[in-house]
């Protein structure tokens, strides 16, 4: 499985900022043509095929599983971690990274150099059929990425799944409900209000819907359904929940108005007044406190999603990639800065024959997982 990169690369968590690698990103700080990722410090770490992606701010962090399994940073502070053989997660933060082996938790801080973990925590032993621990959920609760690392979860959650947003956490249970807490300002909880909450609340809306992912952005939330329907909540202020965005039109029409006047000194009509009469036919959405069912055009069936500050993308049964929201750092792949509110294909990977088969989204950047079109549609 081959892993490509696009967005933000001031530290270069994308593309390695060597004469090596430097021809394929022009731009160091915006990488806006999705690039194969590449290990710049250890060649034979990454050739390895299977790895998972976990992003922050200005790091990523490839965790390895072929053989003895290792997690291998690039961007600030880049290395390989030695004391990471044998794991079989890895969580990335602006301060810490937190690694889950069969029978222990540890969370390293990347701002000291020391010999032992800042924290760790005994687990019982997984066994195979059980499968591994996926980062931030463990036995019995949550690990985040500052102290305290860990918080416990009621057993009576059956807790599936978790993500955590930046000032909120989903949770997905063993039945397909959806459980929320902690910031509510922008909405993101989708209980209808803007209300925080300190302990997980079922988010009504959802119920009778089984759910099978979730996903947290930086203050919006998204889950898709058991039929592969997507659902979203939270801010929508850069359009990242797909729906209409005042901001972003507002921006457009100001951008079409100066090209306008540059050609016509003496324009006839201001964006002001265009959006106006816009708004007269459309309804636009700042803030979605509850979930809102988005359309994918033309229909499919999503398989996998994922949440960055301001940006949304999912990945279809086709194995087709689409993003929407925040565009400034080319994370949503479009080959250009612009951003979006509806969903719009990333035609680069369906123009080179490659089947996406996931997405991890980083604060602003994108990393999607490939395939060769015959490899993805046999899985």
């Amino acid at each position: 499985m081959r892993w490509f990169g696009f967005g933000f690369n001031a530290f270069g968590q994308i593309c390695a900022q060597d004469e090596s690698v430097q021809e394929e990103c022009v731009d160091t700080v915006k990488v806006i043509h999705p690039s194969e990722l590449r290990c710049h410090v250890d060649t034979s770490v990454c050739r390895l095929k299977t790895s998972r992606i976990s992003a922050s701010w200005s790091r990523r962090a490839s965790l390895h599983l072929d053989g003895d399994s290792c997690a291998c940073l690039a961007g600030f502070g880049s290395c390989v971690c030695t004391e990471s053989r044998g794991c079989k997660d890895a969580s990335i933060s602006e301060s810490h990274l937190t690694l889950v082996f069969l029978d222990r938790i540890e969370s390293w801080d990347l701002q000291k150099e020391e010999e032992t973990p800042a924290w760790s925590m005994d687990i019982k032993p997984q066994s195979e059929s059980a499968g591994d621990v996926t980062l931030p959920l463990v036995p019995g609760g949550y690990v985040v990425s500052k102290s305290p690392f860990y918080h416990t979860l009621s057993p009576h959650l059956k807790a599936k799944s978790l993500a955590l947003g930046a000032e909120h956490a989903l949770l997905l249970s063993a039945s397909g409900a959806v459980y929320s807490w902690g910031l509510g300002s922008h909405g993101q909880l989708g209980h209808s209000n803007l209300l925080s909450e300190e302990e997980p609340r079922a988010v009504e809306a959802l119920l009778g819907m089984p759910m099978s992912s979730v996903a947290a952005g930086g203050w919006h939330s998204v889950c898709i359904s058991s039929g592969g329907d997507l659902y979203v909540w939270g801010w929508n202020e850069s359009g990242q929940l797909g729906l209409p965005s005042r901001c972003l039109r507002k921006a457009s029409l100001q951008k079409s108005s100066q090209k306008a006047g540059e050609l016509c000194p003496h324009p006839t009509t201001s964006s002001h007044e265009e959006l106006q009469e816009e708004e007269k036919h459309e309804v636009f959405i700042s803030i979605q406190a509850f979930p809102a069912l988005l359309d994918v055009t033309p229909p499919c069936e999503i398989r996998s999603v994922s949440c960055g500050s301001r940006h949304t993308a999912a990945v279809t049964i086709k194995g087709d990639l689409y993003t929407w929201g925040w565009g400034e750092y080319g994370q949503l792949g479009h080959q250009t800065l612009t951003s979006a509110d509806e969903p719009q294909r990333v035609e680069f990977f369906t123009a080179e024959q490659m089947h996406v088969v996931d997405v991890v989204c980083g604060t602003w950047n994108t990393f999607a997982a490939v395939a060769k079109e015959e490899e993805g549609r046999s899985q």
